[in-house]
C-alpha cells in the first residue's frame, strides 16, 4: 500500500483476496456518479418482459483479478446460473480502473445491470440518480439475505442513502492485528490477544525492532503502518468521530480526534516501531511482513499472506473503547436495468451465494465458526481456521464509515491537508485540525 492509501476512497487491505482489484492502494477515483445521469433518486426504467422461455441475461460488473474471478465463476455464478430459470448472470470483470470505467457505461447507458460498489461510493452516485431503490422489492422477498434488519447495523448503513436501501452488502471486513508467530517466539514474548491496550501494543513493538544480523542497522520491526490502518481507529478509540453519525459536522478539532491524530502520528514511520517511509518505499508495505521483517501487520479479516505458513490474529488492542474499523462493499442494480424486478432477484440469490464464498459474511447470524470456516478456499485453510476466533470477536465490534456523497472530496482533502502534513511533522494536530474543519464542512452540504 502506498502511503496515500487513507484516501479512504481507495481503503482496504493490501493483500486481500477478497478485495484483489479495490484495495491496493492505487486509489479510487472521484466517488461521482455519471454526469450524464438525469433521472432522481430511487427511479428506476420502464421494465420489459423477457422473451417466452428465455432467461434474461443480467450483466455483473465486478473489479474481480483474474484469481477472484474464477472463484466467483466457479464458486457462485454456476451455481446460481444452473439453478435459476428466469435469468443468468454474465460476469464482466474488470480489474484495472473498474470505477472510471463503470462510471463511464453508466453515463453512456452501458453499464451492468448489477455492479459491486464499495462503501464510499454508494451515495454519491445513488444520489446523482444511477442505482436503483430497491427498497420495497426487498420487503417483499421472502429470504433472509434481503432482509435488512439481519445485517450488522454498521455494515447494512453503508447501503442505505436517504432512508432508501440502494444494494446489499456482500463482505464485512473488520480489520485485525495480525502476527508471525515464529518472531513473538524467538523473542520469549506471548502473542496478543484482547487485554491489549496500545501502551502494550507499543511496547511489545518496540521489543521486536532490532538489528538481527548485527551490522548496525535495524532489519526487524515490531510494526508498520503508511496511512494503513485507518487513522479512524484511533480517533473512534478515543471517543472521538470525523464525520458525526448524522453527517452534519465533521468535529475534527475536538479533544477526541486531536487525541487519537496524535496517537496515530507517534506510531506511523517511528524508528522505535516501525519501517521509515523510506524503507516502506524501498521494500513495500506488506512485503516485509510476509518475509518475516515485521512482527505485526494490521488487515482485513480476509486477508492472506503468501509465503507464511501459519499466521496468527487477534483483535486490534482497545483505547477507550474496542471499535476496529470495516471495510465494505455492496452489489447494487442499475437504475437502467431492463429487468428491475429480475434483477433484484438475481442481487438477492448473489448475495447469498457471495455470503457464503468471502468472508466475513456481514450478517450476525453467518459470522460463526462453522460459516466461516466453510468459506474459507481450501488453499488458504491451514492459514486462516485459526485466525476465526479472532474475525467473530472483531465483527462485533466493527464500525463503518459514514460516508457522504462527496467523501472522494472529503478524503482527498483530509490527506492532503491533514494527514499528510501531520505525519510529516508540518504541522500540529490541533492547529492542523482548526485550519481544516471549515473546508471539511463545506463539503458535506
Amino acid at each position: 500500500m502506498r502511503p496515500r492509501l487513507m484516501r479512504l476512497a481507495g481503503l482496504a487491505a493490501a493483500v486481500s483476496f477478497a478485495i484483489s482489484a479495490c484495495g491496493t492502494g492505487q486509489g479510487s477515483p472521484a466517488a461521482s456518479a455519471p454526469s450524464g445521469g438525469s433521472a432522481a433518486p430511487g427511479s428506476q426504467a420502464p421494465q420489459s418482459q423477457p422473451p417466452a422461455g428465455e432467461k434474461v441475461k443480467l450483466r455483473l460488473g465486478t473489479w474481480a483479478g483474474e484469481a477472484e474471478a474464477k472463484e466467483l465463476q466457479e464458486l457462485v455464478l454456476d451455481k446460481i446460473n444452473a439453478s435459476q430459470n428466469e435469468f443468468e448472470i454474465v460476469h464482466e470483470p474488470t480489474p484495472a480502473d473498474y470505477l472510471t470505467k463503470l462510471q463511464s457505461g453508466l453515463s453512456a447507458g452501458t453499464g451492468p445491470d448489477l455492479m459491486w460498489l464499495s462503501q464510499e461510493n454508494i451515495a454519491g452516485i445513488a444520489s446523482r440518480g444511477a442505482l436503483l431503490d430497491v427498497t420495497e422489492q426487498l420487503k417483499g422477498t421472502d429470504s433472509p439475505t434481503a432482509k435488512i434488519d439481519t445485517y450488522f447495523p454498521e455494515v447494512v448503513k453503508t447501503a442505505v442513502f436517504h432512508d432508501k436501501v440502494y444494494g446489499l452488502p456482500w463482505i464485512s471486513q473488520p480489520v485485525l492485528l495480525y502476527y508471525n508467530p515464529k518472531l513473538f517466539d524467538a523473542a520469549g514474548v506471548p502473542y496478543p490477544d484482547a487485554s491489549w491496550d496500545w501502551a502494550k501494543f507499543m511496547q511489545v513493538a518496540e521489543s521486536l525492532t532490532k538489528d538481527t544480523d548485527g551490522d548496525g542497522t535495524v532489519d526487524q520491526w515490531g510494526f508498520t503502518a503508511n496511512g494503513w490502518p485507518p487513522i479512524q481507529i484511533f480517533v473512534w478509540q478515543n471517543g472521538g468521530d470525523l464525520i458525526t453519525r448524522d453527517r452534519a459536522s465533521s468535529p475534527v478539532d475536538s479533544a477526541e480526534a486531536i487525541a487519537g491524530a496524535e496517537q496515530y502520528a507517534n506510531i506511523i514511520y517511528n524508528p522505535k516501531c516501525c519501517p521509515s517511509e523510506e524503507t516502506i518505499a524501498e521494500q513495500g508495505f506488506n512485503e516485509p511482513f510476509r518475509g518475516g521483517k515485521i512482527a505485526m501487520f494490521m488487515g482485513g479479516a480476509a486477508d492472506t499472506f503468501e509465503g507464511l505458513d501459519v499466521v496468527g490474529a487477534s483483535v486490534v488492542p482497545h483505547g477507550k473503547n474496542n471499535t476496529t474499523f470495516a471495510w465494505t462493499a455492496s452489489t447494487v442494480v442499475n437504475a437502467k436495468t431492463a429487468h428491475p424486478d429480475i434483477a433484484v432477484k438475481a442481487l438477492v440469490a448473489l448475495t447469498d451465494g457471495i455470503h457464503h464464498w468471502k468472508i466475513v459474511a456481514p450478517r450476525p447470524d453467518l459470522a460463526n465458526t462453522d460459516t466461516i470456516k466453510a468459506s474459507i478456499p481450501d488453499a488458504w485453510k491451514t492459514q486462516k481456521e485459526g485466525q476465526v476466533p479472532a474475525m467473530i470477536e472483531a465483527a462485533k465490534s466493527m464500525r463503518a464509515l459514514d460516508v457522504l456523497p462527496r467523501q472522494a472530496e472529503w478524503d482527498d482533502l483530509f490527506w492532503k491537508e491533514f494527514q499528510d502534513p501531520l505525519y510529516h511533522h508540518k504541522g500540529t494536530a490541533a492547529d492542523l485540525a482548526k485550519a481544516i474543519k471549515p473546508k471539511l464542512e463545506a463539503l458535506l452540504k
